[in-house]
């Protein structure tokens, strides 16, 4: 293979060989080189495959702008897909490999998509494969049966299913100025700010400093610019109040100035050190930002643009100025303004022979005659490439004469003998960032470019950002758009042509013949016909093209092929690029890995609270899950024992005798205060103001909307402080619903509230035999029936520990809850299994509580689900009358009492089959296709009481179903039994069982 490095020039070291290797066949190149040069110094210029046509595309550009050459990182079974080859730095070992092929890049068996162009066109998978019936297929399932070959197909790069074994960092900083950006605007504003003392941040993607400078031949203070701004890098780095961050990409910019960004610490390494973080994630905040993120140079649309060898034409000259690589030995340059002329200059100095340079315009300045007669390239005025010839890469083009005024091309084709050709439509400035920080883009009439919003937060744009194209304005007059900087730099003298920056309004080149595709977002293969064809459907809007055609939605967002595709849809409409708008940035600026976002927090991040007694849960037998944030014992399991059966076993044992539950999870808010009574008045449906010292009540809350938002109990200690028990899941979300009201709606209250769930432990104690149990240990208080009646309250001893009894039940047997202070749970715990023991007591998980719950009919978080009403599940006795509360002057309203509510039913099964949670209530038989769903189950179990499975479940016109026969539908797990609607209240419906 042939080399393509140049003998001398560029940043790279040459003294220290890297090896890597590329679908599998090993390759060299030097310290500082990307992987995309080094390719292309080993003579590669096939890099990947597009996405839809699965065309051969090289490498285009230089930076993060790079559509095409996107490859895989393989270390060991970890792969990273979609790396841009211009931004991956190559070490020793680095293996990579091509994308989006079978069986290989060079024979693709996909790129039989070539032949299916009308088919594929803009909008494919809206129309496409959704038509009449196929042979026994029904229409509808047409799309069904080609969906896993369209998907095996589709994507870039594949994913990898093995877990990342690098470590990640999050880093939050505070400065006074972040700069974005080290060229020669970002460099002079980074000195100037930290001259006053500020705190400075400066970010920069690249390994170092100096943006367009690295590949300059100017001079600057009569030294090379890339020498001039390292030294000048270098300065700033070693002030205290400057912290200069390289291969670091500034991504997001949020709102009160905040930034994000990812600094690359050890990617480009091949042995890290021990500890050290792959990539670092930070999150910067800032009094003020200077964007000095350069500009893009674009394309320019014309058939076969997209072959190997076409490039952008500063990409080819920073090959060659930064690393040293011919990008081909025979270059046309192809362009409508100056910079490209910069380009061949820089290139001829290189060595490297530039054939022609194919512009557009009739007439260019003397500057460019110059240029182009010394590098010894012949100048064609007022042309423009029509048609590129390839085999694996660029061989020649076809040029013809070009109006830039009507945009015809006329006259016969010439054709040129070139291996590549570089492009310059123009340039745009990276007005990403700005976009995101907030305001509408201004159009450029003279760039032909959008230039930033006006700020709407403290930042300016500085040097191409701004819309300033050359070093001389950069480093005259600051070039910053928005707020000026109080300290004005100190300006070096610069060596330097001067060029125009202002391109002529030409973004495609219409052929007299259309025989080739002429591509405008390379990666997405979106061609000009797919954004007229878009037009005549009737996506006019940018934002419409830009989702029917995925123009600008690939991986590099669009930096290259925004304002073409803007341009040529202007155009089909007959108006301005600016009256056709431009589509808003959003972040990420550049692609960021999950694994950086996520730092440090992977794996389970959530707090496990455990409960004062989960030590002695763990030691017997326990089986714990997650409830909310707590781990609470599922089933207390004998060996050999399934689920089902230890919870079955659990439940009956609740039901014949006595069992007991830890319940220190419910959420405990103490309210104190002379307008508690008020307080609970407004939060809950009924009253509590008229409740006794001592009792408990049942209580519900609404959301304002009507909707049932939270229900448990609430006991009166005094006459100014209550206890407040919530949902296990939902403690947090009562706490900040009765805090907002209070600070918010109804701020005069004397109240206070404190959460106190992690205070007290508590034991509920249940069955026939629970109130022997408690006579045996509880001391200092009488537990018979005058004394704790049903919701009462009393205050006792067990053994020497203070305890606090209600009686209430969720389980539907006569039930007590005793709290003590969590210190003591185990204690507690252990003296109620103790005196229970006469009575085989037995501890009971989640299991076979909702169980028991389900057998009686009370609701959860399962049916309390954001969508039900008082009335959906018949706790409209509960609503009161005679004083209002949140969410009564919503609860009537027509759409809360529609007779076609899902309301609250039970469910018993006719074929003895488990039913699954979730499953849909049909009417009919048919498993494969049933009927419509009228409702769904919202939680089941097998009922020992009952003998039988059964649920709860939502479904249309509720009670009126009782009685009436259906069937519970699981299509995803296979399921379908018949059922029988029934009360549910299936367990003891008069509660004769809790008041005994």
């Amino acid at each position: 293979m042939t080399s393509s490095r140049l003998p001398q020039g560029g940043r790279i070291d040459r003294t220290k060989t890297v090896r890597f290797t590329f679908d599998g066949k090993a390759y060299s190149g030097h310290q500082d080189d990307t992987l995309a040069s080094a390719l292309l110094a080993n003579g590669v210029t096939l890099f990947g495959r597009s996405f839809k046509y699965h065309r051969p595309r090289g490498v285009f550009a230089a930076g993060s702008d790079e559509p095409n050459a996107l490859v895989t990182i393989l270390s060991g079974d970890v792969r990273e897909p979609n790396v841009r080859a211009t931004e991956l730095e190559i070490h020793d070992g680095l293996v990579t490999e091509s994308q989006n092929r079978f069986p290989s890049l060079e024979h693709d068996f996909m790129a039989i998509n070539q032949l299916a162009g009308p088919i594929l066109s803009a909008g494919f998978y809206y129309k496409t494969f959704m038509g009449p019936a196929i042979g026994p297929l029904r229409s509808t399932r047409v799309w069904m049966f080609f969906e896993k070959f369209i998907r095996r197909a589709a994507g870039l790069g594949r994913a990898g299913i093995a877990a990342d074994p690098d470590r990640y960092e999050r880093m939050n900083a505070f400065c006074d100025v972040l700069v974005v950006g080290t060229g020669p605007a970002g460099l002079l504003a980074a000195e100037a700010a930290a001259e006053t003392g500020a705190k400075v941040i400066i970010a920069e993607e690249k390994p170092v400093a100096g943006g367009s400078l690295l590949a300059s031949a100017e001079l600057i203070d009569g030294r090379n610019a890339a020498v001039w701004a390292r030294e000048k890098a270098a300065a700033l780095a070693n002030l205290p109040n400057v912290r200069f961050l390289t291969r670091t990409s500034v991504w997001g910019y949020y709102d009160g100035n905040v930034l994000t960004a990812i600094e690359h610490v050890s990617d480009f390494k091949p042995n890290r050190t021990k500890g050290q973080p792959r990539q670092r994630y930070w999150v910067i905040r800032t009094g003020k930002t200077i964007l000095a993120t350069g500009a893009f140079e674009r394309p320019i649309v014309f058939p076969g643009n997209d072959c190997p060898g076409v490039m952008l034409a500063d990409a080819v000259r920073r090959y060659a100025i930064e690393y040293g690589v011919a990008a081909g030995n025979n270059v046309t340059l192809f362009t409508n303004n100056d910079s490209a002329y910069e380009a061949a200059r820089a290139l001829a100095q290189a060595g490297i022979n530039i054939v022609a340079i194919v512009d557009v315009r009739a007439d260019v300045s003397g500057a460019c005659i110059e240029i182009a007669s010394s590098a010894g390239a012949e100048l064609i005025l007022g042309h423009a490439v029509t048609g590129t010839h390839a085999g694996k890469t660029l061989s020649s083009i076809t040029v013809q004469h070009f109006n830039a005024q009507t945009g015809h091309v006329s006259g016969a084709p010439r054709e040129i003998k070139t291996d590549c050709l570089g492009v310059s439509g123009g340039w745009s400035p990276a007005i990403h960032l700005a976009s995101q920080a907030g305001g509408k883009p201004e159009w450029d009439e003279d760039l032909q470019a959008f230039l930033p919003p006006e700020p709407n937060q403290n930042w300016v744009t500085a040097g191409s950002a701004a819309g300033y194209m050359d070093t001389v304005s950069v480093l005259s007059d600051g070039a910053t758009k928005g707020s000026s900087s109080k300290t004005k730099p100190k300006l070096p003298a610069v060596d330097a042509p001067m060029f125009d920056a202002s391109p002529a309004p030409v973004f495609e080149i219409e052929p007299a013949v259309k025989s080739q595709k002429a591509f405008v977002d390379f990666q997405h293969d979106v061609t000009a016909d797919d954004i007229r064809l878009a037009y005549r459907e009737g996506f006019h809007s940018v934002e419409h093209l830009k989702r029917y055609t995925t123009l600008g939605m690939a991986t590099d967002q669009g930096k290259t092929s925004n304002i073409p595709g803007l341009a040529i849809m202007a155009d089909v409409r007959g108006i301005t690029i600016p009256e056709a708008g431009t589509t808003r940035f959003r972040p990420p600026f550049t692609p960021v890995s999950f694994g950086a976002i996520a730092g440090e927090r992977y794996g389970d991040l959530r707090p496990h609270r455990l409960t004062p007694m989960h030590d002695w849960h763990l030691a017997n037998s326990a089986r714990t899950y997650e409830a909310g944030l707590w781990h609470r014992p599922m089933i207390y399991g004998s060996h050999g024992e399934t689920v089902e059966q230890a919870y079955v076993r659990e439940a009956r044992a609740v039901r014949q005798s006595v069992g007991i539950v830890d319940v220190s999870t419910l959420g405990k808010i103490d309210i104190q205060g002379p307008d508690a009574g008020v307080f609970l008045d407004r939060v809950y449906t009924n009253m509590f103001s008229t409740l006794p010292v001592g009792k408990a009540r049942y209580g519900l809350m609404l959301r304002e909307d009507g909707i049932v938002y939270d229900d448990g109990t609430t006991w009166r200690l005094s006459e100014t402080q209550f206890l407040m028990t919530t949902t296990t899941a939902n403690a947090g979300n009562v706490m900040q619903h009765l805090e907002f009201y209070l600070d918010c709606v109804w701020p005069d209250l004397r109240v206070h509230l404190t959460s106190v769930t992690d205070v007290w432990a508590g034991s509920a104690v249940s069955g026939p035999k629970a109130r022997a149990v408690l006579e045996a240990c509880v001391t200092d208080t009488a537990i018979d029936n005058a004394t704790l009646p049903f919701m009462g309250i009393v205050h006792g001893l067990i053994g020497d520990v203070p305890v606090m009894v209600c009686r209430l039940s969720f389980s539907g047997e006569l039930a007590y809850e005793v709290y003590c202070g969590a210190g003591f749970g185990t204690q507690v715990w252990e003296a109620l299994l103790e005196a229970g023991k006469p009575f085989d007591i037995m501890p009971y998980g989640l299991e076979a509580l909702g169980t028991l719950r389900i057998e009686k009919g009370h609701v959860t978080g399962a049916e309390i689900d954001g969508r039900t009403t008082a009335h959906d599940l018949h706790l409209d006795w509960m609503l009161s009358k005679k004083k209002p509360y949140i969410g009564s002057g919503m609860k009537d309203r027509a759409g809360l009492n529609d007779e076609n509510r899902l309301s609250l039913v039970g469910l018993i099964s006719l074929d003895n089959q488990s039913i699954n949670g979730g499953s849909h209530i049909v009417s009919d038989a048919a498993p494969r296709e049933p009927a419509d769903s009228f409702g769904h189950v919202t939680a089941a179990c097998y009922s020992p009481a009952l003998g039988k499975y059964i649920a709860l479940a939502l479904v249309k016109h509720g009670t009126s179903m009782i009685g009436n026969r259906a069937y519970a539908t699981d299509l995803l797990r296979g399921k379908h039994g018949a059922v029988e609607i029934v009360s549910h209240h299936m367990f003891d419906p008069d509660g004769s069982r809790m008041h005994g």
